[in-house]
């Protein structure tokens, strides 16, 4: 067959397949084409999904007679004034998303320019236009768009349900709202208003921004984010992160933009992973809403067709901002952890209140209840450890847990010197009753002390005044039960002590730097060129963690050094790893990642463990230190370490209000 030129409408249904994969990104493309009108309202409405019907309404400048004309041939646009495609101020810039759309659906355009007041209307179906006819419009421009794929019946077979299509036009229209706070949006299915958002009302456009995250994503949300606001150079990330302590199974709940476009780049996606890697686990997901602003010819967005990824001119500058902004965020937040964790808590206390109101309301129908006996909970008081000195053999380090504490300059009597600080087990150590009922355990007078002191109640008050307030007993010799101004505190004293130990490990591996390990024969890795290349540019970087590689001859890498805190590793599978988290993320982070489970291995194993009896000045010496510490509101793995209940919360469930 002979070269030829493809037919106008037939280019236009092979670029629609290219841009429109579903309804939900014809939506995408029309309402970034109204925000680039300057509107000030979006009014977007969907049936069947998107499939039958989509209608996009905007306040916006309009078209022209002869704009309405061109905007529906390719390549058509009023958004590179200077035909520069490394400066792109606009979201829409290639021309292609009207046509495209009109190729593939039965679409109306009608618009009123705001210039000369006249109002227009044209038809499309299945690329085939007519031409404008005066109409009678509000300011502004209506979309409508009918039928979507009838002229690519093909397309149609891979459409999935009316409410999977439904929930990804949402999840556009949800970051699209959040990106533009300053701009009202509405969006309806099948006559039903599923998003009502109003224009941003503060001054301020962090302000406005907080707005719209609570309507969109709840006050929870709200509450336990931490706000990021981070410059460098001519960089700017602003925006929330979650609390680690409120995570997710899955990424859906990030939402990453840059200069208003949103995202799914490996590089902004990676910066999230490494802000929170030392304080989530691998297969948990922070929520995040980051907005990253950066001068539009030093970011390249015409690398995908539907503008999801992007290329920046400096990433190592990019993605070093988001970490440490994340991570500066975290460390501001202290030792706050989520109050969605608590009202997790409430929520399964309610039902089991409601549940025993069940059974009392049963055994009063039956004449039972009256002939229970009552059965008074006792408390057991503190109880002082019997060791007469050392670390208990649960307390000790493994011999490759102290073989690698030694090669990284730490001590390996470094379990017991951070159980000993603040938590003695020294009998002199005498236990702290604070009250006079006999315990429980009586019988073990090995852990009594016969004259124990008793706080008056100033000593009490004094400990309240602090956020986690001041301990009062122990439960099940796992968990500290705590009073505070506001209520009650219960901390899981394991979790909470191994954050600490681990905390302070970290700060002595920063202060002593990593220990090198050279190979006396270099480790050769036979490797793709491809990855080789992508890996090799991040050498200096894996450097400065122990790990040295440089280049083999074709297809090889050879390994001169490893961190000698991961001790006996498969480097190979090592090397791999990074190679392959490049791709995926644009960095390599699981060496990182390694070294830092290692530490988090060794701070469990030195921490306070569960089961064991602590007295009042130890229990108190662990909230203080929780309370000075950053990121002590979860434990190594992104779960909490302790859960508050407020007094209100408390009389709400003994029905007192």
């Amino acid at each position: 067959m002979r070269i030829r030129y493809l037919p106008e409408t037939l280019i236009n249904q092979i670029a629609a397949g290219e841009v429109l994969e579903r309804p939900a990104a014809a939506v995408k493309e029309l309402v970034e084409n109204a925000i680039d009108a300057h509107a000030n309202r979006i009014d977007v409405e969907i049936r069947d999904g998107g499939k039958s019907y989509i209608s996009v309404s905007d306040d916006g400048h309009g078209m022209s007679h002869d704009e309405l004309i061109a905007a529906l041939d390719r390549h058509a646009t009023s958004k590179l004034p200077d035909d520069d495609l490394l400066n792109v101020d606009h979201l829409g810039f290639r021309g292609e998303a009207l046509p495209s759309i009109a190729s593939v659906s039965r679409l109306t355009v009608s618009t009123k320019d705001s210039a000369s007041g006249d109002s227009w209307k044209i038809l499309v179906e299945g690329g085939k236009k007519a031409m404008p006819v005066p109409t009678s419009h509000a300011q502004g421009t209506k979309i409508e768009v009918r039928d979507l794929f009838f002229a690519t019946p093909a397309r149609l077979k891979f459409m999935k349900t009316e409410r999977s299509e439904y929930t990804a036009v949402k999840d556009i229209m949800v970051r699209l709202a959040m990106a533009w706070p300053e701009i009202a949006f509405t969006l309806t299915h099948n006559g039903k208003k599923a998003l009502n958002l109003q224009a941003g009302r503060s001054e301020d456009l962090l302000g406005q921004s907080k707005d719209r995250m609570e309507a969109l994503l709840g006050r929870e949300f709200i509450e336990n984010a931490l706000v990021l606001d981070a410059t460098r150079e001519n960089i700017r990330i602003t925006g929330f992160a979650g609390l680690p302590t409120m995570n997710k199974a899955t990424s859906q709940w990030q939402y990453l933009f840059v200069n208003g476009r949103p995202v799914k780049d490996k590089l902004v996606i990676g910066a999230v992973r490494g802000g929170y890697m030392d304080v989530l686990a691998r297969d948990r997901h922070p929520m995040v809403a980051i907005f990253v602003e950066v001068p539009s010819d030093e970011v390249d967005v015409n690398v995908h067709p539907a503008k999801a990824e992007v290329r920046f001119q400096d990433p190592n500058l990019v993605r070093g901002l988001m970490v440490s902004a994340i991570r500066h965020a975290l460390h501001q937040g202290g030792h706050q952890t989520a109050s969605t964790v608590s009202l997790a808590a409430l929520r399964n206390l309610e039902k089991q209140k409601a549940h025993l109101i069940d059974q009392v309301q049963a055994a009063n129908s039956m004449g039972h209840y009256a002939n229970q006996s009552a059965n008074p909970m006792i408390p057991s008081g503190f109880y002082a450890s019997p060791q007469s000195g050392g670390v208990p053999a649960a307390y000790a380090m493994s011999g490759a847990e102290s073989s690698a504490a030694a090669q990284m300059g730490l001590s390996e009597n470094l379990a017991q010197q951070s159980y000993n600080a603040g938590y003695s087990a020294d009998p002199a150590h005498q236990p702290m009753i604070f009250n006079e009922v006999p315990s429980a355990r009586a019988d073990h007078h090995d852990f009594i002390d016969s004259n124990p002191h008793i706080p008056n109640e100033a000593e009490f008050k004094a400990q309240e005044q602090n956020p986690l307030g001041a301990a009062r007993t122990q439960l099940h010799e796992n968990y500290i039960i705590a009073q505070n101004q506001d209520g009650l505190v219960i901390i899981d004293q394991h979790a909470a002590h191994e954050r600490l130990v681990y905390e302070r490990f970290k700060t002595q591996l920063a202060d002593g730097g990593i220990e090198i390990q050279g190979l006396l024969t270099p480790e050769i890795i036979e490797m793709d060129e491809g990855d080789i290349s992508r890996l090799l540019p991040f050498s200096d970087q894996m450097k400065k963690l122990g790990l040295e590689i440089e280049a083999f001859g074709p297809g090889a890498i050879a390994v001169r050094s490893i961190p000698a805190l991961l001790g006996k590793i498969n480097i190979t599978k090592l090397v791999q790893d990074l190679a392959d988290e490049v791709i995926e993320y644009g960095s390599p982070q699981r060496l990182e990642e390694e070294i830092n489970h290692v530490l988090s291995t060794m701070a469990c194993h030195g921490s306070v463990r569960s089961g064991r009896r602590m007295n009042a000045q130890e229990m108190n010496h662990l909230l203080r230190e929780m309370e000075e510490t950053p990121s002590s509101g979860q434990c190594n793995h992104g779960r909490p370490t302790y859960i508050k209940l407020s007094l209100n919360d408390i009389e709400r469930l003994f029905g007192r209000h």
